[in-house]
């Protein structure tokens, strides 16, 4: 006569144990099985991912950047001696490299045909134009390919910092850090493994770029030299 009241209590248990799991499982700990950068304040989340960006080897950049009231396209890699990829703006896309201090620019004939050199382009195309150090292009364009100075100059929220909830990127749990509730920028902190930057949404519309391949290496090498233009001092006006 037992056993019917011990089934119906373990059948009891067993809905009181579904009932509680459901009205707790909201409330789980999102940062769970993160790095724990979630917990910190925005303005120590700022500074750990700008601190572990610096300290990779290497990263791809992907995106635009709004400066000088002109809209640059970027697909770069980068890393600490070098780097590579393309760039396009107004509707011409062209290639940088740079070993080193090396900075070379690769185009077809149209783009150096537009820029004032017709004639010229053809002689030009597909081949590695030398950028001279002393030349304005150099300095312009050098920055492109520099991950120090690019990510420096970039990874800056404007505004008091706060925290904007949980998020994912690309499938990467992220915490998103603003400036200024957004007005300032926000970024997308990794959840997972190191706390690198993942999206930037720069402030005033200035542009928004995700990063990724944080440490992954890659090789640049200078082109052959039938493949090479050397100007000398200046390049062709541009």
């Amino acid at each position: 006569m037992t056993a019917i009241p011990q089934v119906r209590n373990r059948r009891a248990a067993l809905l009181g144990a579904v009932c509680i799991l459901a009205l707790t499982g909201c409330s789980e700990d999102p940062d769970a099985g993160t790095n724990g950068v979630g917990k910190l304040a925005a303005d120590k989340i700022q500074s750990k991912s700008v601190t572990a960006a610096g300290a990779a080897d290497a990263v791809r950049l992907s995106g635009t950047v709004v400066t000088s009231g002109r809209t640059y396209r970027l697909d770069m890699r980068l890393k600490s001696d070098g780097g590579s990829g393309s760039v396009t703006s107004k509707g011409s896309t062209f290639g940088l490299l740079r070993i080193g201090e090396q900075l070379y620019l690769k185009a077809d004939a149209d783009f150096w045909n537009s820029n004032g050199d017709s004639g010229v382009g053809d002689s030009l195309h597909g081949k590695y134009v030398k950028v001279p150090q002393g030349d304005p292009s150099y300095k312009k364009f050098s920055g492109f390919t520099d991950k120090d100075v690019l990510l420096s100059s970039l990874l800056t929220l404007h505004g008091s910092l706060a925290t904007d909830g949980h998020h994912d990127q690309n499938g990467v749990r992220t915490i998103r850090i603003t400036g200024d509730d957004g007005s300032g920028g926000t970024l997308d902190v990794s959840l997972e493994g190191k706390p690198y930057p993942l999206r930037l949404v720069r402030a005033g519309g200035a542009g928004t770029l995700t990063f990724s391949d944080w440490g992954k290496s890659f090789a640049v090498k200078e082109p052959a030299d039938d493949d090479t233009v050397d100007y000398g001092k200046q390049l062709p006006s541009s």
